[in-house]
Parts: C-alpha cells; sequence; structure tokens
C-alpha cells in the first residue's frame, strides 16, 4: 500500500485512515520508531516490535492468587514467596 501523508505544523505527520485501518499498532497515543534511511526515505516502526496479547485467565488466577495471600507480609515479600513457590501453579 502506497499513499500520500501531509506533514503539519511542528512536523507532525497526518497518517490517513487507509492506513490506520490497515496498521492496528497506529492509533493513540502509539509510541513509533522513525529511522532516516536515507535522505528522501524514513520507516515508521511500533516501538515494541511484538505487542503482547494479555492473557486475561492467566490475568484473573494471578489476581486471585494475590487476593488469598496473607495481608500480613509486604508485596516485595509476596514477590519472593512468588518466585520461590507460586510459580507454574
Amino acid at each position: 500500500m502506497q499513499t500520500v501523508g501531509i506533514v503539519r505544523q511542528r512536523g507532525q505527520l497526518t497518517i490517513p485512515d487507509s492506513v490506520r485501518k490497515a496498521v492496528k499498532w497506529i492509533a493513540p497515543p502509539s509510541a513509533v520508531s522513525i529511522s532516516v534511511v536515507k535522505p528522501d526515505e524514513i520507516i515508521i516502526r511500533p516501538q515494541s516490535s511484538v505487542k503482547e496479547e494479555v492473557d486475561w485467565d492467566q490475568l484473573l488466577k494471578d489476581i486471585k492468587k494475590l487476593q488469598a495471600y496473607p495481608v500480613k507480609g509486604t508485596m516485595s515479600e509476596f514477590i519472593v514467596w512468588d518466585r520461590e513457590y507460586g510459580h507454574n501453579d
């Protein structure tokens, strides 16, 4: 796909809707990496090359684990406990 964008005041680049719809990572407030390849060519990539999908089941399991942990300790103590005994449950 090739299309035309507009460079506005202060160097802001307007990315056309057709490009934004085709590429999911181009959405506010996405961080991007901009590389100058040649004087007349730039490459724009997502800051993180792979966007991780959230494993909602694992997140819920982890939250329940946190809620079940006795309140007597600190978060640091929980992290130590989790790394020693709790991972891969």
